[in-house]
This record gives structure tokens, C-alpha cells and sequence, in this order.
């Protein structure tokens, strides 16, 4: 299936610029010069959304907010294009439930590689980790894949990718999802970054450092009253404390 994706910005040449590269690249490419274009479209139709995040009376930001409140389009992957480069517009982006974060200017090479990967990241289910066989009276037994991890009243479903805190769901994304599934199947050991990469990201050489510890950062704050456990090794990487 060719994937079809929506470029918005308010720069026309720029959007023109990015349609014919992502077509090169095998893409099928609409673009809206502003928000409101955009949502008149049907949005369910794409795949991925390239949104500027600086535009008219309705920001990138706000349109992603609004992507991502539909049931229909909640899990579409959102990329932001800006010029703003501060760690509290990434952490605004990052919250909305952006899956990646390219600042103004940036070669289309990367835009290209960056689109391949999210896109490979979004559509691939992370895996489910199932309980080996053991022995009954001499015989193996089956036992039935593990549906939940779980650290006291924190409580990950892994078939419905939910999470929950004291019995109250908390909203995580994908990313967030899997790295926190990652750490509770794996308590007490320590995860560098480049192995994060490598089990969340799939390997993307196009993921900083810095994208891992902007995702820690954004997950501590939504798992509290657990945020300290989730344990900076200075030197090393992370890991889920239950200590």
C-alpha cells in the first residue's frame, strides 16, 4: 500500500518543495496552505501528518491537538516542521502526542529519512513477551501469553496498550507506551540509549540522545506517584527501580 501523507505550512514554496520529494520518495502527497484548509479535508484518509507548527489563527499545535482528539485520527502520526527550536516548544509538541520534531532548516534528505521511520515505527506493534512453559506433575503446560505487567498500583495492558495508575487510566502515546512496557518487563536494569533506539525506535539512526531523554521526562510526569522510580544512571542510560 503507498502510504498517503498531508503536508500543512503556509509556505507554499516550501510545501511544493516537500510534495515533489516525498513523491520521489514513493509517497502520495496532498498539501493545505493553513489549518483550516486542512480540516476540511477527510482526514482519515493519511497516514501522516507534516504540520508547521507557526501559522495563522490556528497553530500547528492546536490542529495536532485536534487530530489527535478524534477517534479517527488518534493514532495518525504527527511530524512538526518549525523554526522553533526550545526545549518548551518540543515538550508542548511532544505532549500533543507529536512522534517526531524536525527544526527549520533542514535538508530534505532528512525529512525523507524521518518520514520512513516514523512511519515504520507507527504502523509496527511493539511484542508482546509471552511466559515460558512449565512443568506440571512431569508434563509442560502452555501457559497463556502475559497480558499485564505491573509494578504495585501501576498497571500496564499490553493487548489494549492502556495504562493505569490506582485504577485511573493515564493517557500515554505509542512511545511512551512501549517504554515504559519495556522497563516493568525489565525491572532493575539498566537500558542505554543507544538500546533504547534500538528496541523502541527500531535502530533509527535519525533518534537522538536527546529524544529518549525528552520521553522519559514527558513519561515521569504522567506516572506519578511512580516518576521516581524511573531512575536516571548517570553515565549509562535508564532504568525502572523497585527498590
Amino acid at each position: 500500500m503507498i502510504e498517503k501523507i498531508l503536508v500543512v505550512d503556509d509556505e507554499e514554496d516550501l510545501c511544493e518543495i516537500l510534495q515533489y520529494n516525498l513523491e520521489k520518495a514513493g509517497y502520495l502527497v496532498d498539501v493545505a496552505y493553513s489549518a483550516e484548509e486542512a480540516l476540511q479535508d477527510d482526514l482519515t484518509k493519511y497516514r501522516l501528518f507534516l504540520l508547521d507548527v507557526m501559522m495563522g489563527e490556528i497553530s500547528g499545535f492546536k490542529l495536532g491537538a485536534m487530530i489527535k482528539s478524534k477517534e479517527e485520527t488518534k493514532n495518525t502520526p504527527i511530524i512538526y516542521l518549525t523554526a522553533k527550536d526550545t526545549e518548551t516548544d518540543k515538550l508542548r509538541g511532544f505532549d500533543i502526542g507529536a512522534d517526531d520534531y524536525i527544526s527549520k532548516p533542514f535538508s530534505i534528505n532528512e525529512v525523507v529519512a524521518r518520514v520512513k521511520a516514523v512511519l515504520k515505527r507507527a504502523y509496527n506493534p511493539i511484542t508482546v513477551i509471552d511466559t515460558p512453559e512449565e512443568e506440571v506433575d512431569g508434563k509442560k503446560e502452555e501457559e497463556k501469553p502475559v497480558n499485564t505487567v505491573s509494578y504495585e498500583s501501576l498497571v500496564l495492558d499490553l493487548p489494549t496498550k492502556t495504562a493505569n495508575v490506582n485504577g485511573t487510566e493515564i493517557g500515554l502515546t505509542k512511545k511512551e507506551f512501549e517504554l515504559l512496557s519495556m522497563f516493568l518487563q525489565h525491572p532493575d536494569t539498566v537500558f542505554t540509549r543507544e538500546q533504547l533506539i534500538d528496541a523502541i525506535w527500531n535502530g533509527d539512526n535519525t533518534i537522538s540522545d536527546r529524544t529518549i531523554d525528552v520521553n522519559i521526562t514527558r513519561l515521569r510526569k504522567k506516572i506519578e506517584p511512580y516518576n521516581k522510580n524511573l531512575v536516571t544512571r548517570q553515565g549509562y542510560g535508564y532504568y525502572f527501580s523497585t527498590k
